[in-house]
């Protein structure tokens, strides 16, 4: 797959770094912020293929970070899919409605995996 533009949002510095890095390994390019309200200012200006976000964060949340990013304009053609270790099905309710395309539990997948499946999910 040729290299996707990916923003990683997550407050997390050990994990952002962390995927980042695997996300480069494979090919991709990757911006980082630390929280939603930071992601919004970015996604103002850029368009990314996807953005991988936490669910806890300061400020915005997850969801709330979702229901206003898939609004703006720049990002009609981002696909969002979270990555957090909130695992429960309410939870992957909560981020589908809000616009996620893809739910990943850290828990669940070592970093060369959770490459793998936002890779296939592109596809």
């Amino acid at each position: 797959m040729k290299g996707m533009k990916i923003l990683l949002v997550d407050d997390d510095a050990f994990l952002r770094d962390m995927y980042a890095t695997k996300f480069k390994e494979s090919g991709h390019e990757v911006a980082v912020m630390e929280d939603g309200m930071s992601a919004l200012g970015y996604l103002e200006e850029n368009a990314p293929d996807v953005v991988l976000l936490d669910m806890v964060m300061p400020g915005l949340d997850g969801v709330a970070f979702l229901e206003k990013a898939t609004k703006l304009q720049k990002v009609s053609n981002t696909k969002f899919v979270v990555l957090s270790n909130q695992g429960e099905e309410t939870d992957k309710t909560r981020a589908s409605a809000a616009g996620a395309c893809g739910y990943i539990t850290k828990a669940e997948s070592i970093p060369s995996e959770v490459v793998a499946q936002v890779e296939a999910m592109m596809k």
